[in-house]
């Protein structure tokens, strides 16, 4: 079994305030507090400091956007240092001048950022008109920022990262719904997956949809928990955010984190919340003695999955 120690996350349900700046200091209170705790790995939400700004198409919006390097993944380095913690920030990247990403930035321990993630799977739906505001993570050699030291495995675009406390992997939102992500980043290593997430009801939908929105939501992540033998933990934005011309979105929390087995270890309503829950990596030995998916899987006949449809 393994002998590695167990780890403590904490996942920070929460919306936004008025400016990136407001909402950034408030995280770092709410960062505090999860540390003070004893988490050790903290995950904010999807774009944390900025609203949901993709419900309608707007170019003055890629403005939020910021380097690696900038104000935010710079204060919050020099926070995981002094309270000696991993944070994954999800911010609105520029990478360079025209060419921007939904991102995670991986910071360890000593403040170090780590690596990007950036963002693979990219919708296009009414209300998340993503692809007009990001370029998808790249699948081969993705480029990492200068002065960074990259992930510490990586394939197809999708990494972990070997940090202080355990090997964490990083999908954003819309990857959750795809278990080939899941799957490679579990084969790279990874002892937990975090999913940042901004998802949320259309408020005309809502009284048909959002129960089982919801719970498709949340099931889906549980069963790649399930199926790879992995933590698996998703924080969720809370709130009402309104848009010119539009409905708006209700985001609807429901942050949780869950063992190999899938069980909730925590998980939230639609409140603001932090949630925070102990890892133990001799879990994921014993599930994967009992439960060998990885062992029997056939490798051998799996080529027709690169296929974008095989049918008739």
């Amino acid at each position: 079994m393994s002998t590695r120690a167990p780890f403590t996350v904490a996942v920070i349900q929460d919306g936004v305030l008025a400016t990136p700046q407001q909402t950034l200091d408030a995280t770092v209170v709410r960062i505090r507090d999860a540390a003070k705790k004893g988490a050790q790995v903290i995950c904010l939400k999807e774009l944390f400091n900025a609203p949901y700004f993709c419900k309608k198409l707007d170019s003055s919006r890629f403005d939020l956007a910021e380097p690696v390097d900038g104000q935010t993944v710079t204060t919050l380095s020099k926070l995981a240092k002094e309270l000696q913690v991993v944070l994954v920030v999800p911010i609105y990247e520029k990478q360079g001048p025209g060419v921007y990403r939904n991102s995670a930035v991986v910071i360890d321990a000593d403040g170090t950022p780590l690596g990007v993630y950036r963002k693979m799977h990219i919708p296009h739906d009414p209300l998340f008109e993503e692809k007009y505001y990001f370029a998808p993570g790249e699948s081969d050699n993705p480029v990492q920022p200068a002065g960074l030291r990259g992930p510490t495995a990586e394939a197809g675009g999708f990494m972990v990262w070997k940090t202080r406390y355990a090997t964490i992997g990083v999908l954003i939102c819309w990857d959750q719904w795809y278990p080939e992500g899941a799957r490679i980043t579990s084969l790279l290593g990874a002892d937990i997956l975090f999913y940042p997430t901004a998802i949320g009801w259309h408020p005309a939908e809502k009284a048909e949809w959002g129960t089982a929105q919801a719970d498709a939501w949340r099931t889906a992540q549980r069963a790649h928990a399930i199926a790879n033998g992995v933590f698996v933990a998703a924080p969720n934005r809370v709130g009402f955010e309104p848009e010119a011309g539009t409905d708006g979105i209700e985001f609807f929390g429901h942050s949780f984190i869950v063992d190999p087995y899938g069980r909730y270890l925590a998980q939230a309503g639609t409140d603001e919340d932090t949630l925070i829950a102990t890892c133990d990596p001799a879990l994921i030995e014993y599930t994967r003695r009992n439960w060998p998916f990885l062992r029997d899987r056939r490798v051998d006949a799996y080529e027709p999955i690169l296929a974008r449809w095989i049918g008739h």
